[in-house]
């Protein structure tokens, strides 16, 4: 599986592009018991939050728990999307 970039919009206005690594993804994989490849089918806000948030936590770009950093973000997508 490729590496997956998302783009974080956060409610002061800042805007961040992440690389979900081997790391995020098996993190992910652990946190939902799901499939990375199920993302493509069944893709949930939740999961795409989660991800950006793990980079993040990961390179210590956060101290935030998940639901307390969710509450600092206004959108998420990806990353070669157009908003």
């Amino acid at each position: 599986m490729n590496p997956i970039d998302l783009q974080i919009q956060f409610i002061d206005g800042t805007d961040k592009t992440v690389t979900c690594i081997a790391a995020d993804l098996i993190a992910f994989e652990s946190k939902f018991d799901v499939s990375v490849s199920r993302l493509e089918k069944d893709l949930r806000l939740t999961y795409m939050f989660y991800l950006a948030w793990h980079v993040l936590k990961r390179t210590g770009e956060t101290k935030l728990e998940f639901e307390k950093w969710t509450e600092t973000v206004s959108a998420i997508g990806d990353a070669g999307e157009k908003k």
